[in-house]
Parts: structure tokens; C-alpha cells; sequence
């Protein structure tokens, strides 16, 4: 999921990973839509132990991780793009065609993180 911060060309990425039965975030990445901040998201994920992975077709996810454990499609990312309406129905900055908007990449992140953190785990 994207927004911006100051302008449209400064696109910054939130990657997100959600706990699929529970429908609950399991950790968050802010930055650009590169393999390095991928890579940081799947890190944060390693003590989980998770065995299987739901994408969009992007080619990092090919890339970095293993084809048995790794699916593309819509079917299982439904809930995860629900998330996302949710999101950007509820944090303005979120939205496409807005107003509202971050000047600094720090606040973007925090409060962004902070409603996350706060919808999620109360």
C-alpha cells in the first residue's frame, strides 16, 4: 500500500503482513517499494516460523522467497486489500486524492505506525 510524503513523486510504501486466520498484523515496513525494505519485512517475520506466503505478483517476492512455500493471486490477499480500504477510509493520508498529507517522512511513519499499532493490539 502507498502514499506520499510532501508530493505524489515521493512515494513512500507501507508493507505489511497479516496473521491470516486472525486477520491481524503481524508486522509493518515503511519505505520504497525496493527489495531492500522486502528483505526487512521478511526478517521481522523469521521468529514466527511462518510456512506459507500469499503475494500479488511482484518480482521480489519471486526472487527472495522459496516457490514452494510462496502463492500469488487475489484469492488469498482478499483480506489484506480489505485492510487496506480500511486504512485509507479511516487514516486520511492514506487516501489517493486528499488533502491531507505528511511533509516529513518521520511523521508520515509515526502516525501511520501509531494507528496501526493502536487498531491492532488496542
Amino acid at each position: 500500500m502507498w502514499s506520499f510524503v510532501g508530493k505524489k513523486a515521493n512515494q513512500r510504501w507501507l508493507w505489511h503482513a497479516l496473521l491470516a486466520h486472525k486477520r491481524k498484523s503481524l508486522s509493518l515496513v515503511f519505505g520504497t517499494r525496493k527489495d531492500e525494505v522486502f528483505l526487512q519485512l521478511k526478517a521481522l517475520l523469521l521468529p514466527f516460523g511462518i510456512n506459507r506466503f500469499y503475494t500479488d505478483d511482484w518480482a521480489a517476492d519471486e526472487r527472495h522467497l522459496d516457490a514452494s512455500k510462496h502463492e500469488i493471486g487475489k484469492q488469498n490477499t482478499q483480506k489484506i486489500e480489505n485492510k487496506h480500504l480500511n486504512l485509507r477510509t479511516r487514516i486520511k493520508r492514506l487516501a489517493r486524492k486528499t488533502i491531507c498529507f505528511s511533509k516529513t517522512i518521520i511523521m508520515h511513519d509515526i502516525v501511520i505506525g501509531l494507528f496501526i499499532n493502536r487498531a491492532e493490539f488496542g
